[in-house]
């Protein structure tokens, strides 16, 4: 049997979960394990389908909307964040419901009814269709959120000018093509008023610095996440803008053509935010059977963010 080629593998850190991913899968989790099954979870708690899969084998039932789960079970909103009729449709039907929206989600959201109430129009940043963006927009009136997706549309925008305007931003986008749009609409709209402190999570910051570190010295870069997710996605083109065109997205190892990415010294890997270590180290033993892997950990931050659980599940 020829020898294996070598292969060193750069392992980006911070990789995978965040706090508020982990915040809720374990809502789901304590839910199961206080209540009993079946907990109903409206959309993907988080978007990966292996940790959908896993809480299913547990007990949670995934539903698109709330008119598809019983009035009697319990049900846990996800991480993204939902639309202020949610909670209220979940009241009017006397449910007993769990938010797991991320915490750094939730300032947003406060933020944007804070700008609403000193009466400026609020221009949001993000993806449109985006379970975040639907529920951040959903805070407020219909018509009081203006969207802008890209630098073009920052170009084009008409805002009222017969009040103040504000932006906020989506926690999970491209820090550098944000800062573009912002760009923008400050030039254009000189007395905007930015966030108190950037919208974008510190999880995707620092998921975004550590890819940069790798991508700029590996022949391919994999990154674990879902298509749904636009974390992953964002650390996809941040890997390629740094110089690394051989980036891509999986959700499995099982998905990984070996062949097409020879040859290749180094390998970068890492992880969206939604994404368990499981995947990664599940990668790394596929790696295994093509090439002598030798790993190299690239640190360029470390986390000790924590946030706590609704006190119903506390204890």
């Amino acid at each position: 049997m020829p020898a294996q080629a070598p292969l060193t593998v750069l392992l980006a850190g911070p990789r995978g979960f965040c706090a508020g991913v982990d915040r809720a899968i374990l809502i789901v989790e304590r839910a199961l394990e206080k209540f009993g099954a079946p907990v109903y979870v409206r959309h993907e708690i988080v978007h990966n389908r292996f940790v959908v899969e896993s809480l299913e084998a547990k007990g949670a039932v995934f539903v698109d909307e709330l008119d598809a789960a019983p009035a009697d079970r319990p049900v846990v909103f996800s991480a993204h964040g939902v639309p202020k009729a949610v909670p209220a449709e979940a009241r009017q039907r006397n449910m007993f419901y769990l938010d797991a929206t991320c915490p750094l989600v939730s300032k947003v959201h406060s933020a944007a009814e804070h700008h609403h109430k000193a009466g400026r129009h609020l221009v949001l940043i993000g993806h449109a269709g985006h379970p975040e963006v639907v529920g951040t927009m959903g805070q407020l009136p219909e018509g009081a959120i203006t969207l802008v997706e890209d630098v073009e549309q920052a170009e084009r925008v008409e805002l009222p000018n017969d009040r103040e305007t504000a932006f906020s931003t989506q926690t999970t986008l491209s820090v550098d093509d944000t800062a573009e749009i912002v760009s923008v609409l400050k030039r254009r709209f000189p007395q905007i008023r930015p966030p108190r402190v950037d919208d974008i999570c510190y999880a995707t910051t620092n998921r975004q610095a550590a890819v940069k570190a790798i991508a700029a010295q590996a022949d391919a870069v994999l990154v674990l996440g879902s298509p749904k997710s636009s974390n992953s996605k964002r650390l996809v083109e941040v890997a390629r803008r740094a110089g690394c065109a051989r980036a891509q997205l999986v959700q499995r190892a099982s998905e990984i053509d070996w062949p097409a990415l020879a040859p290749m010294r180094r390998l970068g890997i890492t992880a969206g935010a939604s994404a368990p270590e499981i995947l990664v180290q599940e990668t790394i033993e596929a790696a295994r059977a093509h090439y002598d892997v030798s790993i190299e950990e690239v640190v360029t931050a470390r986390e000790d963010v924590h946030f706590n659980l609704p006190r119903v599940l506390e204890g």
